[in-house]
């Protein structure tokens, strides 16, 4: 069986899921997950269906077409279809810190990540030997003040010729500009300290600490031209106190970091995640 993912959003209006069921019925397809949600502030409709199809007589691009026709103009539509024997290609971005990297790696070769991973890229060559064991190429671009925009048009270069459909930030400890943002919109996933930006610099840990914070944590989000102000994939929280040191801060704040940005990454691959006004809709 084929089997398609088709993410929708559209003004929300009378008939949208019983024309888009039949739809799928009468092109003699099975519906076997459907999800939908309403934004009544906005106004907005949401739909995530996957449907099966018979491989011998389903053609990807005529259903495209038709769809479009039937279903996405009378609606005004905005869609995306995905097909399930595709496997997204994802680029990391790493610097120094590798506990989200081999976290990264570890669920790629157990196959947790439904992902291809054609190459890592960094701005260190620290890290090289981790890819080197999981046989993953890995490109060292150098990033100074003098030499980003050469850097950034090297990273778009193996981008492209790594064919990279979307890109993961594993503690990358540099801004991303927006020429490589507006290349990858909605498309690189990043993670941070849930502190930012009540505690942020280089020591975020350290920081709370010394003021004495009851609960730690992390977000995964999509990045955009606005530091750390992306839309959200995932967060989540783990509580701390007076008893935990510093060491125990940074600790269970990687653990976080880690679980956080594989649950981003997972619903991202599994095309779960839709964006609208710097929000998400998450179906799970």
């Amino acid at each position: 069986m084929k089997r398609i993912t088709i993410l929708i959003n559209c003004k929300d209006s009378k008939g949208i899921i019983a024309s888009v069921t039949n739809f799928i019925h009468q092109q003699s397809g099975n519906i076997v997950y459907i999800d939908q949600h309403v934004d009544r502030v906005d106004n907005m409709f949401f739909m995530r269906l996957e449907c099966e199809f018979s491989k011998g007589v389903f053609s990807l691009p005529v259903f495209k077409n038709v769809f479009n026709e039937v279903i996405g103009k009378k609606f005004d539509m905005t869609w995306r279809l995905h097909d399930s024997d595709s496997k997204p290609k994802m680029a990391i971005f790493v610097s120094k810190y590798e506990h989200c990297l081999y976290d990264i790696l570890s669920r790629y070769i157990s196959n947790e990540l439904e992902v291809e991973i054609p190459l890592i890229i960094s701005n260190h060559p620290d890290l090289e030997h981790i890819a080197k064991s999981f046989n993953i190429p890995y490109f060292c671009v150098k990033v100074t003040k003098e030499t980003k925009q050469q850097a950034e048009e090297e990273q778009l270069r193996l981008l492209k010729e790594y064919k990279v459909d979307f890109i993961v930030l594993a503690r990358y400890m540099q801004i991303i500009s927006s020429k490589l943002i507006a290349e990858y919109t909605d498309h690189i996933i990043n993670i941070h300290h849930s502190f930012l930006p009540a505690f942020p610099g280089a020591k975020p840990y350290h920081s709370a600490y010394k003021r004495g914070v009851k609960i730690i944590g992390a977000t995964s989000h999509y990045v955009t031209e606005d530091l750390d102000e992306g839309p959200i994939i995932e967060q989540d929280i783990t509580r701390v106190s007076h008893t935990h040191t510093i060491k125990d801060f940074i600790l269970k704040g990687r653990d976080l970091e880690k679980i956080v940005l594989s649950r981003a990454l997972k619903l991202h691959t599994k095309r779960k995640v839709m964006v609208y006004n710097n929000k998400t809709v998450v179906f799970t």
